[in-house]
């Protein structure tokens, strides 16, 4: 098994990230970081993922390997995954992760997603898209850091402050 985690650089992403990578060594399960790049300079320049340079023209290759840095950097044990498309809309992009993860078999997605209460929109949402299908778990990432916990319930009633020993 194995914990897939759409990636295209946005804070909420790196946190998806962040967190597969936490309960993927904690479970040992694998991170596979996905990343679906369509082939227009357009959407690249508009998501912030390449600005127009002569000396590295627009290639899907190096976007790929611009967002493959920022996996290394939080989750070196990840593997990443890159595909490219040529439609850049929300729902090819989703429909790219959902076949990628009926190839994988993911048992949970992770999505980083500040629309929670858009995700039933998939034709406007990517992770609509992907949260739609029922073959795996989805674990929405709202937030950088996770809530914190005050205390603990332990097995016999009484409570432990997290930082207790």
């Amino acid at each position: 098994m194995a914990f897939l985690v759409p990636f295209d650089g946005t804070y909420l992403a790196e946190a998806a990230l962040m967190r597969a990578s936490e309960y993927g060594e904690a479970l040992e399960e694998d991170v596979i970081a996905l990343t679906v790049v369509p082939d227009h300079e357009g959407y690249a320049i508009d998501v912030g993922w390449y600005e127009t340079r002569e000396d590295e023209p627009f290639s899907v290759p190096y976007v790929a390997a611009k967002l493959r840095e920022g996996v290394d950097d939080i989750a070196p044990g990840a593997t990443f995954r890159h595909e490219q498309i040529d439609d850049r809309t929300p729902a090819a992009i989703a429909n790219r992760i959902k076949q990628t993860a009926e190839e994988i078999r993911p048992s949970v997605v992770f999505l980083g997603t500040d629309n929670v209460g858009e995700i039933a929109e998939p034709i406007t949402s990517v992770a609509g898209g992907v949260a739609e299908n029922a073959t795996y778990d989805v674990h929405i990432v709202r937030y950088y850091a996770p809530p914190s916990i005050p205390e603990v319930r332990l097995e016999d009633g009484s409570y432990r402050g997290i930082d207790e020993p």
